[in-house]
């Protein structure tokens, strides 16, 4: 009789499909595709987070429009450019590092270490599919506010630029509650995480008022909060004025926290899987 050949068991080794050309990235690709079939089933989490920032953009209009900018209408075309960074703040809080650490906890990640998957395939995939929540957040808003009487004035190029910076802000930010998603035993963790740094982040900003109308120990933390660029940033692309200075600190920012979080990031999760 002939021998036939047995494949032999795992050595770990890496696989040859992880070995091919893009074979990350393609792998990354596939979850995150998975991670937005999420989003269709479960879709609450997706609505908090956009209705979250139309709850407070509605009440922020309507409660200190008058008072701040004299009218409503004025006081939407200030603050609504900050409540898109906003969203995108708050849609990478609540969702990105709870169903993270819902998955670890669930052994939906260990269930991929059977696979012919690069090791990090899951953790990149699952922030990858987060880009899109945030583009679907910031169009849900951005139509809101254009009911509301919001308008550009600026061009079209520069409200994309605003929305790209937007995005790639809330990406690179989203990479601290992805550790924060690893490193925490479970939900209650992350969510107290979630409220600590929630409020300082997103409200501790020029999106309410104007920076010279805040007291100095607040003026001190909004100089220095990412987010509060971010907001310049985008008021600057969406209403005119100071650009390019506010757009460059966004972009070091956020490259800043991405190569801060995301190794550290990936180290906890290789550790913890």
């Amino acid at each position: 009789m002939t021998a036939t050949s047995v494949p032999s068991q795992s050595t770990g080794t890496v696989p040859e499909s992880v070995k091919r050309p893009y074979g990350l990235l393609r792998h990354s690709l596939a979850l995150a595709g998975r991670s937005l079939i999420k989003v269709r089933r479960t879709p609450e989490g997706l609505a908090h987070a956009v209705l979250i920032p139309v709850i407070f953009l509605v009440m922020f209009v309507y409660l200190f429009g008058g008072a701040v900018s004299g009218n409503t209408k004025q006081y939407l075309q200030f603050i609504f450019p900050a409540a898109l960074v906003m969203t995108v703040i708050i849609s990478g809080i609540m969702i990105t590092g709870v169903s993270l650490n819902a998955d670890i906890r669930t052994g939906v990640f260990e269930r991929f270490r059977s696979l012919p998957i690069g090791r990090s395939a899951p953790l990149i995939g699952s922030v990858v599919g987060d880009l899109i929540r945030y583009v679907i957040s910031l169009v849900t808003v951005f139509a809101f506010g254009y009911l509301l009487g919001f308008r550009v004035e600026t061009g079209f190029l520069q409200a994309l630029a605003a929305g790209a910076l937007t995005v790639f802000f809330g990406f690179c930010l989203s990479w601290g509650y992805v550790l924060a998603g690893v490193v925490s035993r479970d939900a209650a963790g992350v969510q107290g995480i979630v409220t600590l740094t929630m409020f300082p982040l997103a409200f501790g900003t020029n999106m309410v008022a104007p920076t010279d109308t805040l007291p100095g120990w607040l003026q001190a933390w909004v100089k220095v909060n990412p987010a509060s660029h971010a907001m310049e940033a985008c008021r600057g692309l969406l209403l005119g004025g100071p650009v390019a200075g506010p757009v460059m600190r966004t972009l070091l920012w956020s490259v800043g926290l991405l190569a801060f979080f995301m190794p550290l990031a990936v180290r906890a999760y290789r550790r913890r899987t």
